[in-house]
């Protein structure tokens, strides 16, 4: 008698877990479809200057070339920025995708740069998308030998028009958390801007 409610108990145990092995298996085959983008380019900045509302190399101030040339002189050429990545849910997943972890690398105009990881828990609820920010920081001497009016152009390059970043990918690899756990993407994605959905 003892042994049949050990065996039952076993049965619904194992039917239990192959339920939740499905849906997981499920939820992780779904969230192979959650879409990012590139959003937004904001708060560029090269060797201290801001470069909101310049569009060219003429339109530096005496004090801002002062800036970039004392910089130049240093042999570096600091860039920062931030880019609003949108990640977006699809409806037909039926499931919330909760990324806890987004590896990245960044490419600027084809050639790759610097690397980073963002690791805050967005929850992205099925059909819905959520915005997350990647803030950026390298030496732009590092990585391009131009002189310094070719490198301020690229940077402002970057920049497209209402914001939309151009000349700018991230090669990504997202962990999904799951009922399994964490599970990373089996490649790295490119991310670049475009309109999600």
């Amino acid at each position: 008698m003892r042994a049949r409610s050990f065996c039952r108990l076993g049965l619904i145990v194992l039917c239990c877990q192959i339920i939740v092995g499905c849906g997981t298996l499920r939820e992780i085959a779904n969230l192979r479809n959650v879409h990012f983008g590139l959003d937004a380019l904001t708060g560029l900045e090269i060797a201290g200057v801001d470069l909101a509302g310049v569009r060219t190399y003429e339109d530096l101030t005496a004090v801002d070339l002062l800036k970039i040339g004392a910089s130049v002189a240093r042999n570096e050429l600091p860039l920062s920025f931030t880019l609003d990545v949108l990640a977006e849910n699809p409806a037909e997943n039926g499931v919330q995708a909760r990324l806890v972890r987004f590896d990245w690398t960044l490419l600027l105009d084809d050639r790759e740069t610097i690397s980073g990881v963002f690791e805050d828990e967005i929850v992205i609820p099925s059909g819905d998308s959520r915005h997350f920010p990647v803030h950026i920081h390298l030496d732009l001497i590092e990585f391009f030998d131009r002189n310094s009016r070719d490198i301020v152009n690229l940077a402002l390059s970057l920049v497209g028009q209402g914001g939309q970043p151009q000349n700018v990918h991230l090669r990504a690899t997202p962990t999904i958390s799951t009922a399994l756990g964490p599970i990373r993407y089996p490649e790295p994605i490119t991310v670049i801007s475009t309109t999600v959905g």
